[in-house]
């Protein structure tokens, strides 16, 4: 199996870019692929252990999370600095310390069941039929989401942060106010906002897109939950980088090294899709919805689960 750098350059972008819209990187990952055929297909298979395919995954994962690190490199200092000042007292007391224990708290589950379960997950449901299934559910739980938050919002049951925030905001100051809204989530919230990762090992559902609905519909505005989503996101893709970062340097994987080329350029990719894909994506759902990814979900998993089941 070998690497070229066409398929780099097209898997790295679409990886920067679906791993934070709500649309599931690795379904289309796996979907892509399979459309295009020939040595793609067999090329890129994240079923088999001994594809190069996995290693290239790894490098734009960890591409992907230092994207989100240096865009929320201000949030990212405060939270840290919050961490190392609760420790050191031994009481949680500011919104920087509260914020960054509740993302500690979000990350556990799914890191957990990744250890248990991605092998069998990626071998089992990485299937082009499976992740065009998955991405129509991963359709159906955005819609589901916004119609619920929205009878919620029309019964005034809705949660504290449920309105939108506007626009006009200088980006500093509305970030540093996100951030405080989301420390006042309480704790149960956190952990099921969280826990709604687990959903993102299944190709076909999105990370983002299930840890955003699950945040809208714990009174989260759009806004304050993509934020939360992608800040939970951030310390378990790196995670999930590093700890099969040997991949790269696996002779089985990546033989004599010989595809360093074609993995640096995907990785450059996968991190400027990344990086311009959460600039837009935090001033879109400062106004907008779910509903236009859930739209595309349905459409093209539709489109491709007639494609592989005919």
């Amino acid at each position: 199996m070998a690497l070229g750098y066409a398929e780099a350059c097209v898997i790295g972008a679409l990886q920067g870019v679906a791993e934070l819209f709500p649309v599931s990187s690795l379904g289309h990952s796996v979907l892509l692929p399979a459309l295009i055929g020939g040595t793609w297909a067999t090329d890129l298979s994240v079923r088999s252990s001994d594809s190069p395919y996995l290693a290239f995954v790894v490098l734009l994962h960890v591409a992907t999370a230092l994207a989100l690190l240096i865009f929320f490199r201000k949030d990212w200092v405060r939270i840290i600095g919050g961490l190392l000042t609760s420790i050191r007292k031994r009481r949680i007391e500011t919104s920087a310390e509260r914020l960054a224990w509740l993302l500690i708290a979000g990350t556990v589950p799914v890191g957990l069941v990744g250890l248990v379960l991605e092998h069998q997950l990626r071998v089992h449901a990485g299937t082009p039929r499976a992740a065009s299934a998955f991405l129509i559910v991963n359709g159906l739980v955005l819609l589901l989401a916004e119609r619920l938050r929205r009878r919620s919002v029309a019964s005034g049951a809705a949660g504290t942060g449920t309105a939108d925030g506007p626009a006009g905001h200088h980006d500093a100051d509305a970030a540093l106010a996100s951030d405080e809204r989301l420390s006042t989530m309480p704790w149960r919230d956190g952990v099921i906002v969280g826990a709604a990762q687990i959903g993102g090992l299944l190709p076909g559902m999105s990370r983002s897109g299930v840890t955003i609905s699950t945040g809208v519909l714990r009174g989260l505005s759009h806004e304050d939950a993509s934020r939360f989503a992608f800040l939970l996101a951030t310390p378990i893709i790196l995670a999930a980088g590093v700890f099969k970062a040997g991949d790269l340097t696996d002779d089985k994987l990546n033989p004599g090294g010989h595809l360093w080329g074609p993995f640096l350029v995907g990785a450059a990719l996968s991190f400027v899709g990344a990086y311009v894909s959460v600039k837009f994506l935090v001033k879109y759902f400062q106004t907008r919805t779910l509903t236009p990814f859930a739209i595309y979900c349905l459409l093209a998993g539709t489109a491709c689960l007639i494609r592989f089941t005919a």
